[in-house]
């Protein structure tokens, strides 16, 4: 389509924009034959992020911010290599790391634009390259090795020659200089040092600062770039360990965009899997959130990933690749051992606001026993450049010296893409073996790193339990329709399997829904990307995300009634004679008896208590009558008290729970004095990561929600259903309004919480005390639960002021307990005898 469109000249200095947008250039090069022998580029740079085209496929990434900024033409021309021929450049009006105006988090501007700074054809003096690379290595070498280094001094007196026997004007004393630099960098290390393991690297978001649809330019432009890296160093593979670009690449979404988008370059990759030089790892759909996705949905990444990876490369990924995820949760190893991986690699947690992780390689143990071996990479990055600085901070940052002495090195621009560069490459050529530095710095694999590791890992520690990233825990709850969504969908999606599975089981004709569950089940796996769920993203991505969410719902209710015609078919075909029923399905592993509401004769909805069998239904007709109806009472001060035969409970006009009592023991709940149902708004101001962020500074602004709007009133007087609503304003703008509902034969209090939600900057929450002593709190996991303490006696305590759970939380101590459930939240508190969900 760009090839056949109508072009009009372009000048450099032009801008071009707005956000988001694409612009094509057609560039017609013509080089002089004066140049014949010489090594010729085709120069570009803009504020956007180019991709060069060439024969109608992709063939060089151009961004100024990732150092590219620049397509070989020939690495020396000859005279019978075409000297004019056509290129074209497609020019994303974003910048590598979005659009933000002002700040790179901030929402992104859409009127910025983007401006053409240089379109040159240029020849590259390689020897001059070559001279500022080994001037740059040995200034460093000088600078940061130390003064009690006397490498340090050989390499400053080494450039200080070098400057002395260079002549800028004459090429012919190149030469010379090179070889004094050279005659430091063949000096070799003593063989008990460090071994670094270098790996070519390419950490792309699937969205973050840029929608989904900008992604798939993103892997493209990054990985074509790759592609060209290991044209030009064809003897750099990973059959040994000589220097041999290597890079490793993960999420199986992304390259199936790629195989989609661009299947030219899908076909070069694929050689270059073949060679071994690109390495998919990290075996998941997309690199997800660490907490937040249900058991079920991990269970579906792994499965997704791998099965991906196993029918396009032949293989399954061995190795789990997170690096950049807001905290790991203690059933990943478990998790991770099921799907066929042992090995883990991560480095998040180097951003750990309060406690140093005491370890960079050791056994992570999960809630099973289960145990992988984890390495988080000790330059604390998978963005390194290939410097001295980094590969001395490798070294010297490692904390687990004495017990293994290798360790990853992860190079290449990352988050935004762009992956590694030939500079990176011909830095740590120089470092690979010289004197003064770690003894080696070898370019390798992930396997051949973890290999080395299990056979020094017998002295290794074991760290058991969750991994907890001391910081960007507002990702619980930031963006709350995504987090309503994901735990919405996942329920969907478990309730059409079971009715699909059932219906299969009892109807031979009935197709199971594969292929759209597929489909379905891709769409929510790529919304738990790690800054989707999070909702560390800009509005466009939220709203794709909420967009895949209603597409969720609607396909997957769709699926769920075709499950049910076939599953109950015969008890749903009327019968003469016979009186109206309702069918009620269970699609949880026990049996229950709750107050359904239904529709009766007339349109208007009316109350039925009903027993369904475990994952199984109940066609109900005469609804069963409770033994002890629900009874509620208006007192003189306003306050209203509800019973039904299990529980009792008081609540103030505020809406406050004043008592909460279990009949069977008369214990209550609800310690003296204090308020259960509390509402709190605080400020919620963090340092910088806005979406990410709440500092444990916030606790100190603490403000319970007191203006009233509408009093306590009665909304169902009693019998299978007894309800009060009441209404608050929160802040200066925001209104809250709540039914609180007590159902016949139920243990539990349920709380319906409509916020119409309109303040900046403030957090709010919801509190109940409760009249119980424990030291542990526990909190609802993926296919389990952990125990985290309610004290702050330890800054690894305090750190944990706001922590994330699934489904419930729960304070107990022998024989009694209060436990918090939630439908769609995931940032919760307990500290002394407080249970507290953040809303």
């Amino acid at each position: 389509e760009a090839v056949v469109g109508e072009f009009r000249p372009a000048e450099v200095g032009e801008s071009f924009g707005p956000t988001w947008e694409t612009c094509w250039f057609k560039v017609e090069l013509s080089i002089p034959l004066a140049w014949e022998g010489r090594e010729v580029h085709f120069v570009w740079e803009s504020d956007g992020e180019g991709m060069v085209w060439r024969d109608a496929q992709p063939v060089q990434g151009l961004t100024k911010e990732g150092e590219k900024t620049s397509y070989i033409l020939t690495s020396s021309l000859k005279e019978s290599e075409p000297h004019s021929l056509t290129l074209y450049v497609e020019l994303a009006c974003n910048g590598l790391f979005g659009a933000g105006k002002g700040s790179m988090i901030a929402p992104p501007d859409p009127d910025r634009r983007v401006t053409l700074s240089k379109a040159e054809l240029v020849v590259f003096n390689r020897d001059v390259y070559e001279l500022l690379v080994d001037m740059e290595i040995l200034l460093d070498m000088a600078r940061l090795l130390g003064e009690e280094n006397q490498r340090s001094f050989q390499a400053l007196y080494a450039a200080n020659q070098m400057v002395n026997v260079c002549d800028v004007t004459d090429p012919s004393t190149f030469p010379a200089a090179r070889d004094l630099a050279a005659a430091i960098f063949s000096q070799r290390n003593g063989e008990s040092q460090h071994t670094i393991h270098a790996m070519g690297h390419c950490h792309i978001d699937s969205a973050w600062l840029w929608p989904y649809e900008e992604t798939i330019r993103k892997c493209a432009r990054s990985w074509v770039t790759v592609v060209r890296l290991m044209e030009r160093n064809p003897e750099l593979t990973f059959a040994c360990s000589q220097l041999r670009p290597v890079v490793a690449l993960w999420q199986a979404q992304q390259f199936e965009w790629v195989r989609s988008w661009y299947p030219g370059l899908y076909a070069q990759i694929l050689d270059f899997v073949a060679k071994g030089q690109f390495i998919p790892v990290g075996g998941t759909w997309v690199e997800m959130d660490g907490n937040l996705p249900s058991g079920e949905s991990m269970v579906r990444q792994f499965l997704q990933g791998q099965q991906f990876f196993q029918e396009q490369f032949g293989r399954i990924c061995s190795e789990f690749w997170l690096p950049d995820t807001f905290g790991y949760s203690a059933q990943l190893p478990q998790l991770m051992r099921g799907c066929g991986i042992q090995r883990f690699l991560t480095q998040k947690l180097s951003w750990n606001l309060v406690n140093a992780f005491p370890h960079h390689t050791f056994f992570w143990e999960g809630i099973d026993g289960s145990r992988v071996l984890t390495h988080f990479p000790p330059g604390d990055s998978y963005g390194m450049h290939g410097r001295v600085e980094e590969v001395l901070k490798t070294v010297k940052n490692n904390k687990d010296k004495g017990c293994v002495n290798h360790s990853a090195f992860l190079f290449g621009f990352g988050d935004g893409g762009g992956g590694p560069t030939q500079k990176m490459l011909d830095r740590m050529k120089r470092m690979s073996d010289t004197d003064g530095l770690p003894r080696r710095v070898q370019i390798s694999t992930p396997d051949q790193l973890f290999s080395v590791l299990e056979k020094e890992s017998s002295q290794l520690c074991t760290w058991v339990g969750e991994l907890f990233l001391e910081l960007h825990n507002g990702t619980y709850t930031t963006q709350a329709q995504i987090k309503r969504g994901n735990r919405e969908c996942e329920r969907i999606l478990h309730d059409v399997e079971v009715l699909s599975t059932l219906a299969v089981a009892r109807d031979s004709v009935f197709q199971y829904p594969a292929s759209q569950l597929q489909r379905l089940w891709r769409l929510l796996l790529l919304n738990q990307f790690h800054d989707v769920l999070p909702g560390s993203c800009i509005q466009l991505v939220v709203e794709d995300a909420l967009q895949y969410y209603t597409e969720i719902r609607r396909i997957g209710a769709g699926l769920q009634e075709e499950a049910v015609q076939s599953l109950c078919r015969d008890v749903l075909q009327p019968k003469a004679g016979s009186t109206e029923s309702t069918l009620v399905l269970n699609t949880l592993p026990w049996e229950r008896t709750e107050v359904i509401s239904r529709p009766g004769p007339d349109g208007t909805e009316t109350l039925a208590l009903v027993t369904v069998p475990s994952m199984g239904y109940a066609l109900v007709r005469e609804p069963l009558l409770s033994s002890q109806p629900v009874s509620v009472r208006k007192q003189e001060d306003g306050s209203v008290t509800m019973e039904n035969g299990v529980i009792a409970v008081c609540l103030d006009m505020m809406g406050h729970l004043t008592s909460l009592r279990l009949l069977d023991s008369e214990r209550e709940s609800v310690p003296d004095g204090c308020y259960a149902n509390q509402f709190a708004l605080f400020d919620d101001i963090p340092l910088y990561w806005d979406a990410w962020d709440v500092m444990d500074y916030h606790l100190e602004t603490r403000k319970p929600v007191t203006t009233l709007l509408k009093p306590l009133e009665i909304t169902l007087a009693g019998g299978l259903r007894g309800s009060v609503r009441f209404c608050l304003q929160v802040g200066k703008s925001s209104t809250l309004t709540q039914e609180i509902i007590l159902d016949a034969t139920c243990p539990y209090l349920r709380f319906l919480t409509q916020v119409e939600w309109k303040e900046a900057h403030k957090f709010l929450k919801v509190e109940f005390p409760v009249q119980v002593r424990s030291t542990n709190a526990t909190y609802e996991i993926q296919f389990g639960h952990v125990q985290r303490p309610t004290h702050w006696n330890t800054s690894w305590d305090w750190a944990r002021f706001e922590v994330w759970a699934h489904k419930w939380m729960d304070l107990s101590e022998h024989g009694f307990g209060v436990a918090l459930l939630n439908d769609c939240k995931y940032g919760a508190s307990a500290h002394r005898n407080v249970l507290s969900l953040s809303l």
